[in-house]
């Protein structure tokens, strides 16, 4: 039974990460095309793609989306929980359900339907029409993330913190946020992963200033090339690195 469980994992992980040794193996291909057999060794196609500036302006697009609008949407996520969560309001799990609904949407109907409204009041379609969708995305996350964190330990020190005569901007900014750092973090970092690579959003809702996610496609669409994986290869790097710090930050601070 033990020797059946192990082979079972090593399929579920081959299953997962087959495609992505493949991806990054043939971003190292010394020919034209990342298929096999593999022709050597080359770091051209990554000299390549870091000097080429179309992606890296897109690569400085979706740094910026990602960060911006992971920070707005901790931010909104937070309060929301906070509110909900000490706060007795009628209708309230009515309330916490149509936050997390968007969650059980899919990216193309939150995007079509984001175009119709952002047509409808004459927002223009721009890296911050981007920015929006993914605030609407991650949010449900972040919300999630941060209400499950929140007990009665953190309320009682809450009380305390107003009987002692703090307002509740300083609860919130010196008690509720410290005491839910970990929990931020992970949220945090979490959106920043989720809109990092995000395309449908990206795609619909920019024009000129496209993210990098849109930029790949772009490549794509010229056939493939081990340039492509190159750029493939770079955005799951920064992916792992997001968790991993999310991983190293989260574990660190619950010890």
């Amino acid at each position: 039974m033990r020797v059946l469980s192990w082979v079972y994992l090593a399929l579920a992980y081959a299953f997962v990460f087959l495609p992505v040794v493949v991806l990054v193996v043939f971003s190292f291909q010394d020919g034209r095309l990342p298929v096999p057999p593999f022709q050597g060794f080359s770091w051209r196609w990554y000299d390549k793609v870091l000097n080429d500036d179309g992606l890296m302006v897109a690569l400085g697009h979706s740094a910026l989306v990602a960060f911006v609008s992971s920070a707005l949407a901790l931010a909104m996520g937070f309060l929301a929980a906070h509110a909900l969560a000490r706060v007795r309001l009628p209708g309230s799990v009515l309330l916490r359900g149509v936050l997390i609904a968007p969650m059980t949407v899919s990216y193309l109907i939150i995007a079509l339907g984001l175009l119709r409204v952002f047509n409808q009041t004459g927002v223009p379609l721009s890296l911050w029409a981007a920015g929006i969708g993914h605030v609407v995305i991650n949010l449900p996350l972040c919300f999630a993330i941060c209400y499950a964190a929140m007990g009665d330990h953190q309320k009682n020190a809450e009380r305390a913190a107003r009987d002692l005569g703090a307002g509740e901007a300083q609860v919130l900014w010196l008690i509720s946020a410290p005491m839910l750092a970990p929990a931020m973090v992970a949220a945090f970092f979490l959106s920043v992963t989720f809109s990092w690579d995000e395309f449908i959003i990206a795609f619909l809702l920019t024009r000129f200033e496209v993210t990098l996610p849109v930029e790949i496609w772009s490549m794509l669409r010229s056939g493939l090339s081990p340039a492509t994986n190159a750029v493939g290869a770079l955005v799951f790097l920064v992916s792992v690195v997001a968790v991993v710090l999310m991983e190293v930050v989260v574990f660190r601070r619950a010890k």
